[in-house]
């Protein structure tokens, strides 16, 4: 669907996007993840031939950027991050506007405008003006502009900033919605979004993508060892390092003791390649230590984004 080649951009010296190359796929929801000033709006202004790129290529279907810029224009929508709108109009006047430049005669556009309404979940707001309207739903409102030509692809640029969490909510479930039918590639500083709403991430770090996979394979990928948590009772702090230490694939063991000395808890670090937590329950079972707490570390995209974006 879109091919990037050794894409770059630089503002005079400044180098903002270097040499990125990456496919993106008809169907997915693509994040793109990044600090700030990593890259990330840059690279999303240029797939939608906002910025033209300093070298490198960008393939739509059949249309280069250099070559047919509108039409790739034509296949894509774009919600910035501060959407575009004038405040004044209603919400209903504003989307019949869009949908006359967008060229819709009277029939598509009144049906179109049905569709985004109930799409977006405007319905009850079509007749406000858009000013008297939350941060939410104007970003709603924005949505339906970058969808009125039915567009093949969207791309959003954070299109949950500033929104609370209710609101953030139902702006995924809208995105989710839309991506079962169209591409849709969106950057996000809320972590936890992207792993709840993109099928795949690509994270960008100083310009340069440093990740780019499935979001469940990044989260399995980072970091080189497994931790795994347990707590006990009865048992004495020598006896437990003694016991889980002649565990093959144990590297390390951390015990400490509550307060009352009552609960050990113990943080066992274990090579990669594989789950050592049948073998660790089979040791503790053969003694009479109490297990009250027994579960294996697991990384968030949050997680694994600090690990691949923090600075030397």
């Amino acid at each position: 669907m879109i091919h990037v080649e050794n894409l770059t951009k630089y503002y005079n010296a400044f180098c903002a996007v270097d040499h990125i190359s990456l496919d993106i796929h008809k169907g997915e929801i693509l994040g793109l993840l990044g600090p700030n000033g990593a890259g990330k709006t840059t690279t999303l202004r240029m797939l939608t031939g906002y910025f033209m790129p300093t070298s490198g290529t960008i393939r739509v279907k059949d249309h280069t950027i250099d070559e047919n810029p509108l039409e790739i224009k034509k296949l894509i929508g774009y919600l910035p991050e501060s959407a575009p709108l004038y405040h004044n109009m209603l919400v209903y006047d504003y989307l019949d506007y869009i949908a006359r430049i967008r060229g819709l005669d009277r029939n598509q556009k009144s049906a179109r405008i049905r569709f985004l309404a109930d799409t977006c979940g405007l319905n009850s707001v079509m007749h406000f003006p858009i000013n008297d309207l939350s941060k939410g739903l104007r970003q709603r409102v924005g949505l339906a502009h970058a969808m009125m030509s039915d567009p093949e692809i969207l791309v959003l640029d954070e299109p949950t900033s500033g929104l609370d969490p209710n609101q953030i909510v139902e702006i995924r479930d809208i995105i989710r919605q839309i991506g079962k039918e169209k591409t849709v590639i969106l950057s996000t500083h809320i972590l936890r979004e992207a792993e709840a709403t993109c099928d795949r991430v690509v994270i960008i770090n100083q310009g340069k993508i440093v990740a780019d996979d499935l979001t469940e394979n990044l989260k399995k990928s980072a970091g080189k060892e497994r931790v795994i948590h347990i707590s006990l009772l009865n048992a004495d702090r020598n006896a437990v390092e003694a016991q889980l230490m002649t565990i093959d694939g144990i590297i390390g063991i951390e015990p400490r003791a509550d307060a009352d000395g009552g609960k050990l808890d113990i943080r066992l670090t274990c090579q990669p390649a594989a789950d050592m937590r049948e073998n660790i329950y089979k040791a503790i079972k053969k003694t009479d230590w109490i297990l009250i707490e027994f579960y294996q570390e697991t990384k968030d995209l949050e997680t694994v984004f600090r690990e691949l974006t923090k600075e030397n």
